[in-house]
């Protein structure tokens, strides 16, 4: 009632309104991945890569780096870990804006349904980036953006539907719990 009538007045006179995410899609062709097994967080030489060999390839990936190894103009070079495997199609989807949890969990819930039926795909990830200056922290500690900004955490979904949960926080941040 009144209140919101204050809030809308509020807004519309300081010339703020909401905006929608933006959303892209892409498709990346012949893309070195990762071979991945849920139960092998450590990776195995030979078998499988580690969380830590795939949370810096997604890294790059989602970048756009080159992941072919040359070297051009003394740039720093980077491969895809092995084992990998190239996979023909791996689709992108990026959402840019202010999203809530409630939607993050129901993205998560879709992806999982993706593996509901028979697909070719052995994993898939969900990655969330906070904003630098965020003003949400774990354990209720100011976030340490004056230096530094890490804000983010990856999920990992397997086809069995096991998953691996990374998260990047500041040094000067904490993990939450």
């Amino acid at each position: 009632g009144a209140e919101e009538s204050t809030l809308m007045s509020y807004f519309s006179k300081n010339q703020i309104q909401a905006l929608k995410p933006k959303i892209t899609f892409s498709t990346l062709r012949d893309l070195q991945c990762p071979v991945l097994q849920s139960k092998d967080l450590q990776g195995k030489p030979e078998e499988s890569c580690s969380t830590e060999e795939l949370f810096e390839w997604l890294g790059a990936v989602l970048n756009q780096v080159n992941l072919d190894n040359k070297s051009s103009s003394f740039l720093s070079t980077y491969c895809c870990p092995e084992p990998n495997t190239v996979v023909e199609k791996a689709f992108l989807c990026t959402i840019t804006g202010f999203i809530i949890p409630e939607k993050i969990i129901q993205l998560l819930e879709q992806l999982c349904c993706y593996f509901g039926e028979p697909k070719l795909a052995y994993w898939l990830t969900l990655t969330v980036h906070g904003f630098a200056d965020s003003p949400v922290s774990w354990r209720e500690n100011e976030h340490g953006f004056h230096k530094g900004g890490e804000n983010l955490y990856n999920f990992v979904i397997f086809r069995n539907l096991d998953y691996w949960l990374q998260m990047a926080v500041g040094a000067h941040d904490d993990c939450p719990p």
